[in-house]
């Protein structure tokens, strides 16, 4: 089959790696895969970028030369970069300009045109992750109008790793329900993608209208979400749905020896370990940093020691516990820290289906995590893990606590959490998923 897969880079978080191990597994069976990316970090076999300046006019590539030419005053002068990074829209693309300054979404990527020209010829399958953009290059990346359009002439498939093409603007909503009934007077406009000014009705009711006439096959890999789906306004456009969990490369992520992997990382073997990773976890609003220094605070006679894997920053003391921030880290490096920490704490704020979750118990180290989204399903509360109340520092704290004095049954939570991965969510098992599914959409 020729898969071309879409995403807004191919390197950062979940659905980023997501995306990229579908298209290394469609690549390794011998299909004709490309995945389309605004921004390609890898350099990998098949990974290509929209190509947007060819595209554009004139006057709008002569202004972003212009910008380009203009870094070599950053720093120089007060506000240069801010002005650079303003002037491709506002000079180059002012109605586009002007309709970001009002809150509307950025849907002005002509580039979308080439879904169906990719490397000469249209695909047989488009799979579509991410649409939205608010990441490292600006609002947005894709034309969501295209989805129309491509819809009814090829099989198109979406997987939600969020929630935003639900909303007016969001990735998640939190408790607001606003997403059901039309979106406006939001709540909270700062929220991943933040927008400049309330056009939320606006932007959900133009989601709605393209829905409307798309023919969408749409995957979420929780059923949590999927509810979600089967309650919006997305739902008229999908012809058909399935919850694909998440999977992960079980040979890598394993059981192993925890003292081997001290050891092998310079990790103290003589105190507890935990650890906690997220992509941009001090500002990520989805996770809640601010919990596990509560928690940490309410265990702090325990000399512990909590690796928070994601980025890098000073250590800090709370009592006898150190936390410890730790940059990224290529996947066997994390497999070795899994295996090395006694326990994997993941306290979210909103939270989809968190692939750490998976790699966690896949290497048998027990998960406290906070009750949100998708992950009651990932961990059997009691079973492979425990869950907290989200926002409830002090019950998190409680269950940090018993399962850091209780050497039993975190081995016990550990061997039964690596056999759920195990037997759940293998790599496989999710790549088959997808396609079977593209196959039978083609016999349709």
């Amino acid at each position: 089959m020729r898969i071309v897969q879409v995403n807004s880079s191919d390197s950062g978080g979940g659905a980023e790696g997501i995306a990229l191990v579908l298209h290394r597994e469609y690549r390794r069976r011998r299909h004709d895969a490309t995945l389309l990316v605004a921004w390609s970090l890898t350099g990998e076999a098949g990974v290509a970028e929209f190509e947007d300046a060819a595209l554009r006019s004139r006057w709008t590539r002569a202004i972003r030369s212009a910008a380009r030419a203009l870094g070599a005053l950053d720093g120089r002068f007060p506000g240069a970069a801010r002005v650079r990074r303003a002037l491709p829209l506002a000079l180059g693309q002012p109605a586009t300009w002007w309709a970001i300054r009002r809150g509307r979404e950025d849907f002005d990527h002509p580039t979308t045109e080439q879904l169906l020209t990719v490397r000469g010829s249209a695909p047989d399958i488009v799979h579509a992750h991410n649409l939205h953009g608010g990441g490292l290059r600006g609002n947005g990346y894709f034309d969501l109008r295209a989805l129309a359009e491509v819809s009814q002439v090829r099989p198109v498939f979406l997987t939600l790793h969020d929630a935003w093409l639900l909303s007016g603007h969001c990735a998640h909503s939190f408790e607001c329900e606003r997403w059901l009934s039309g979106c406006g007077d939001c709540p909270d406009l700062s929220i991943y993608p933040a927008i400049a000014r309330d056009a939320t009705a606006f932007n959900w009711r133009r989601k709605r209208d393209i829905y409307a006439r798309s023919v969408l096959r749409v995957a979420t890999p929780s059923r949590w979400l999927m509810d979600k789906v089967e309650r919006s306004m997305l739902a008229p456009g999908v012809v058909e749905s399935r919850v694909i969990p998440y999977g992960i490369d079980v040979e890598l992520f394993r059981p192993g020896d925890r003292a081997e992997a001290r050891d092998e990382l310079g990790l103290p073997s003589d105190r507890p370990i935990v650890m906690f990773a997220a992509n941009g976890l001090r500002a990520n609003p989805f996770k809640d940093l601010a919990l596990l220094r509560s928690a940490l605070e309410a265990v702090s006679q325990e000399p512990l020691l909590l690796l928070a894997v994601g980025e890098e920053g000073p250590a800090e003391r709370h009592g006898e516990a150190e936390l410890r921030f730790v940059g990224r880290r290529d996947p066997a490096t994390m497999a070795a820290l899994y295996r090395a920490a006694d326990v994997y704490a993941h306290p979210s704020r909103a939270d989809t289906f968190p692939v750490v979750v998976l790699e966690a118990m896949a290497c048998g180290t027990p998960v406290v995590a906070t009750a949100v989204g998708g992950i009651p399903e990932q961990v059997a509360d009691g079973e492979t893990g425990l869950l907290a109340p989200p926002g409830d520092a002090r019950a998190f704290a409680d269950a940090l606590r018993s399962l850091i004095a209780d050497r039993s049954r975190r081995e016990a939570l550990g061997v039964a959490g690596a056999e759920r991965a195990a037997r759940r969510y293998a790599l496989a098992t999710m790549v088959d998923a997808y396609l079977d599914w593209y196959a039978e959409a083609l016999e349709q």
